[in-house]
């Protein structure tokens, strides 16, 4: 098997874990409890599941197109369609939300079953307009779900991510910070490497405030 292969397979593995627990965290969602705060500003709880649900649907739409030899657009009409979808639902039922999110969640794990080789060679363009390589797709998907099912502010934080995301994740979020100093250079400051792998990373994803550390300015 190749390192591709391997890697995908452990992407999908962890990915498919963390849909099933997320789906757990929803079983005794309400109404109300939709319509609350989430940890992102302006963003109810039904703005998470209306996103997670959207997000799932446009990466198997990225993944279909691929497999035809097409460069797909994730979110048909750009950055403001995704608004538009995220807006449109957000205020839905909660049985019309879990039901989207269960729903959209099946239909990808079903589509990376029959995403073909051209796929996964394959790239698409997310709503910012960048080129999105479907090798990289998966893992995309993995931390929407972990990031944003801490954003749900139920019984999952940053300290339950898992490990082997956040050992991913903290790598690639390490490299944009150093990307983003002159030179590319400057290593992390000393107060943050004392911090756990999973408070790290919270950090670098402006998930937590840690008392004498900026939050980074490119997230």
């Amino acid at each position: 098997m190749s390192d591709f292969g391997r890697t995908l397979n452990e992407h999908v593995a962890g990915c498919a874990a963390s849909h099933q627990l997320l789906l757990q965290s929803l079983d005794s969602l309400t109404d109300e409890q939709c319509r609350e705060p989430s940890a992102l500003p302006g963003w109810t709880r039904g703005h998470i599941l209306s996103h997670l649900a959207r997000n799932a649907e446009s990466h198997e739409h990225l993944l279909q197109c691929a497999s035809r030899g097409e460069i797909g657009e994730q979110y048909i009409g750009g950055a403001q369609a995704r608004i538009d979808g995220i807006e449109q639902h957000a205020h839905d039922s909660v049985v019309q939300l879990v039901s989207a999110v269960r729903s959209s969640i099946y239909a990808l794990e079903a589509q990376w079953a029959a995403t073909n080789s051209d796929g996964w060679q394959g790239s698409g363009v997310n709503s910012a307009g960048a080129i999105l390589a479907m090798s990289d797709i998966v893992f995309l998907r993995w931390r929407e779900v972990e990031v944003h099912h801490a954003d749900l502010l139920l019984d999952f934080s940053f300290r339950s991510w898992n490990n082997t995301f956040v050992r991913y994740e903290l790598d690639r979020q390490v490299m944009m910070w150093r990307a983003s100093k002159p030179m590319g250079l400057t290593p992390l400051p000393e107060q943050a490497l004392q911090l756990s792998p999973h408070e790290r990373l919270a950090w670098l994803l402006g998930r937590r405030d840690v008392e004498g550390l900026p939050k980074p300015a490119f997230n």
